[in-house]
């Protein structure tokens, strides 16, 4: 492990595009919360490249600023100053309704807590985003999703009708049949037993090595994070070190040193 500059981070000088291998970017990132003697900067200058077609973990002591990087990444959250980028697309150049649209079409999302509607079926649920841009499923790479997730015999289920796990599932397919160019997940096993969280992080490392598909998780689980291609190390709203090829053991050394 070391501490190193990303080679494919903006110039800062001549503020040139993303390269293409990044599915996502922050550039001299800062966010500040309040103002004054009571403002917190939840990240302080922050530059990291998300590589496409990698699975990257980000881990960091409670409060370290590790959602908050992720939630500026996907466009949930303003940066205060800096630029954040998906693919080549700066999103402060963005409005509102441009936002929400490439966080719809371009971005996928799994969270904690599912998010499912409760009402809809699991396939109504997978195709939910697809629906609200008024665009249909591409019936091949939603058979191959499904059977990723091993959800066939499922889709007509409503969300009681499916376990943690399951649910998770249908999460975890919505956001990867509209083909993503990133998919975001904050905590996805932090609501699941073991066996559960390990299937999740199982099909997760799937869609990257099988369908080259781009994923950002924050994680507070060494475990979890060995499933990575590289880990993000944040603490105090920086970036404070790069792991490739984690194992737990590693991931593990490095957070007891953070939180000492």
């Amino acid at each position: 492990m070391s501490a190193r500059p990303d080679s494919t981070v903006v110039d800062r000088q001549s503020g040139s595009a993303p390269s293409a291998d990044a599915a996502a970017m922050l550039v001299g990132a800062v966010k500040r919360y309040g103002s004054g003697r009571s403002a917190v900067v939840a990240l302080d200058d922050v530059t990291i490249t998300f590589p496409a077609g990698k699975f990257t973990a980000v881990m960091g002591p409670s409060g370290s600023g590790k959602s908050t990087m992720m939630h500026c990444a996907a466009g949930l959250d303003q940066l205060t100053s800096g630029r954040a980028f998906v693919g080549d697309t700066d999103l402060s150049a963005l409005n509102d309704r441009e936002l929400t649209r490439l966080r719809r079409e371009r971005i996928g999302f799994v969270f904690q807590a599912f998010n499912l509607v409760a009402t809809l079926t699991a396939e109504e649920n997978i195709c939910l985003p697809l629906a609200l841009s008024g665009r249909r499923p591409n019936v091949a790479v939603l058979d191959q999703v499904v059977a990723l997730l091993r959800l066939g015999d499922r889709m007509h289920h409503r969300p009681t009708e499916l376990s943690g796990g399951q649910q998770q599932r249908v999460a975890v397919a919505r956001a990867l049949v509209a083909q993503p160019q990133v998919v975001f997940a904050d905590e996805p096993t932090g609501n699941l037993d073991t066996r559960s969280g390990q299937e999740i992080l199982g099909f997760l490392r799937s869609a990257v090595d099988l369908h080259h598909q781009s994923i950002v998780m924050v994680t507070h689980d060494p475990n979890a994070a060995a499933w990575a291609d590289r880990v993000v190390f944040v603490v105090d709203g920086r970036v404070h070190d790069v792991m490739d090829h984690p194992s737990a053991g590693s991931v593990l050394d490095v957070m007891k040193r953070l939180g000492r």
